[in-house]
């Protein structure tokens, strides 16, 4: 019998996951990161290791969608209101590192007698860092939410941004004319405002009903697709106005941060996010150019320090300007020192333009390349010298955020009694985050005013996206037994050291929570019943003394039957009940339903 045809990049595919199932681990074995490892991974299967794929050009265009999701999903933790309050990091610390470290690098490039229109758009594109390296090491160490990963997130979403007039300049800095006139130029501008306010309103009005409908319908695999359809959709949007595909997705993103469904999109769309940037990774590796580098070592080894040093020292200035500490300063210069991958995207244009040479941007990308692989070693020196110093007893003890320091609590399953509890926690001021996988109650619920997103607790992505990795208290207020164990351990999964607070749909739900080891635990009947039935006492005129003696005599012949069935069994520990009477086997066995 004749094999069928192998499906079309099947064997490109088995050769990437086996170099990054080796790779990776590795790095991540020596302490370099996983960075490090996909660009060794890209390196040994590229044109100059294996060749198993060509040209990083051919798998490129793919692997730049990680980039687009990962800004997305960057998008669905800031929503417009904490955007505002960065509008001074982005516009003030993230311009003013764009403008002086572009116009040293120009300053430099000029003095080594590179032309100056050259010199300008190698400067400036050189002043952009890796969103993709950058972002990929700060989740990595856990300190995106940091001040300092907050802050050096600005100044990457400004060089977003910055793309867009470095690629005018380009135009108008090229000696190729192309005739186009002012109306031209007018109309381009109105078309691209167009599709920006197309993104705004469709993320604002439209996605969330939609979203809602696909709930409903509980299919699952729908609410992936449309989750991609999103990112993706608007992605394509601002590509086709000639916008950065990886800005519009943040766009999206930061529309639908607040989304009842924003921790779903988040954790649906996480393993695509993290296989492409993967893939992203490895195609940089594989467009080092190891050629020309053995040609040009001399340049690319005075290139690459200067780069850094000039950069970081540039970031580490500005960024004490802005308020930062010394620390912090010093974690922002040694995570955007590199060249950026949209340094590309300019350089490509720059040689179509002719406003470069080809040889001068290839000496260039691999100098970005190369930038971007010393990255992860920076970071790690700088480890190594704040531990030989805090050894020493140099350094001053960390002061931890207002944020790190309040305590995050989540509930899952906002229904009758998760509302209450919710009503007792933000008494006290209390910021919580609530999910629930019934679309109906979440309309309701902000109504209401409260933040409830849609969500599986029984899914422990989910649980995470929705911070049950941070959380202090978890509290499980959802009616279904099954879900709720799953929950607890996916909770326990992703956080062993929070407090599970649960509530119990009847006895035997409790003695199974109290084998759980759960913190706590509360069957909603027994305190209602108890409620109702000092009320009756009160109402027939029995004395406040006298109801208290008979709700302490009550609770404590519960705690004592209880400690007898967990012991022996839900049958026994009866006697403990006022005026008990002999019950049948079949009785027995109903026992369960007990408040």
């Amino acid at each position: 019998m004749a094999t069928a045809s192998v499906p079309p990049l099947f064997t490109e595919a088995i050769i990437f996951l086996g170099a990054t199932v080796i790779a990776v681990p590795l790095a991540k074995r020596f302490g370099l990161g996983s960075v490090v490892g996909y660009l060794a991974a890209g390196l040994a299967i590229g044109p100059y290791g294996l060749n198993a794929f060509g040209s990083a050009g051919n798998i490129l265009p793919v692997a730049e969608l990680g980039v687009v999701l990962l800004l997305f999903v960057i998008g669905l933790e800031l929503d417009a209101a904490r955007l505002w309050r960065m509008r001074r990091d982005i516009l003030g610390l993230g311009a003013a590192q764009v403008l002086l470290t572009g116009a040293c690098l120009f300053g430099l490039l000029w003095l080594a007698g590179a032309a100056m229109p050259a010199a300008l758009v190698a400067g400036l594109g050189l002043a952009l860092s890796s969103t993709a390296f950058a972002l990929q090491i700060l989740q990595e160490r856990g300190q995106l939410a940091a001040p300092y990963g907050q802050r050096a997130f600005a100044i990457l979403l400004f060089q977003d941004i910055a793309i867009v007039p470095l690629l005018a300049l380009v135009a108008i800095l090229s000696p190729v004319t192309d005739g186009s006139g002012g109306g031209s130029a007018l109309t381009e501008i109105a078309v691209t405002l167009l599709a920006v306010v197309a993104v705004i309103v469709i993320g604002r009005y439209l996605v969330s009903p939609v979203f809602l409908f696909l709930a409903r319908t509980k299919a699952r695999e729908v609410m992936l697709a449309a989750a991609l359809l999103v990112a993706l959709g608007s992605a394509g949007v601002m590509h086709m106005v000639g916008l950065s595909m990886a800005l519009g997705a943040f766009l999206a993103g930061v529309l639908l941060a607040e989304s009842s469904f924003r921790h779903t999109l988040e954790a649906d769309i996480e393993p695509f996010r993290s296989l492409l940037m993967g893939l992203f990774f490895v195609a940089v590796g594989m467009s080092l150019d190891l050629g020309l580098i053995a040609r040009l070592w001399y340049l690319v080894a005075l290139a690459v320090p200067v780069l850094m040093l000039v950069k970081g020292g540039l970031l580490w200035s500005l960024a004490r300007g802005f308020g930062s500490s010394n620390a912090d300063a010093l974690r922002i210069a040694v995570t955007l020192p590199q060249g950026g991958e949209f340094a590309f995207v300019l350089f490509a244009a720059a040689v179509s333009q002719g406003v470069l040479p080809a040889e001068t941007a290839n000496l260039l990308t691999a100098t970005v390349i190369l930038s971007m692989l010393f990255t992860p070693l920076a970071c790690l020196a700088l480890d190594w010298l704040a531990a030989r110093l805090k050894a020493s007893g140099a350094a001053h003890p960390a002061v931890e955020s207002f944020e790190a320091a309040t305590p995050v609590v989540l509930i899952v399953g906002f229904g009758r009694f998760g509302r209450t509890v919710a009503q007792v926690l933000t008494s006290e001021g209390l910021e919580i985050t609530a999910i629930d996988n019934h679309p109906d109650r979440l309309a309701y619920a902000r109504q209401l005013g409260y933040r409830v997103y849609y969500g599986d607790a029984t899914r422990a992505d989910v649980l995470g996206a929705a911070g049950a990795a941070d959380a202090a208290l978890v509290a499980l207020c959802v009616e279904n037994e099954a879900v709720m164990e799953k929950a607890i351990a996916a909770v326990r999964s992703l956080n062993p050291s929070a407090r599970l607070y649960c509530r119990a749909t009847n006895r035997s739900h409790a003695l199974a929570l109290t084998r759980l080891e759960v913190d706590y635990q509360i069957r909603e009947t027994f305190e209602s019943g108890l409620a109702f039935g000092r009320a009756a006492l009160s109402g027939l005129g029995l004395a406040p003394e006298r109801l208290a003696q008979i709700e302490e005599d009550v609770r404590r012949r519960d705690a004592e039957r209880m400690t007898l069935q967990l012991e022996q069994g839900e049958a026994a520990g009866n006697d403990r009940l006022h005026a008990v009477t002999p019950r049948s086997p079949a009785r027995q066995a109903g026992s369960d339903q007990e408040p």
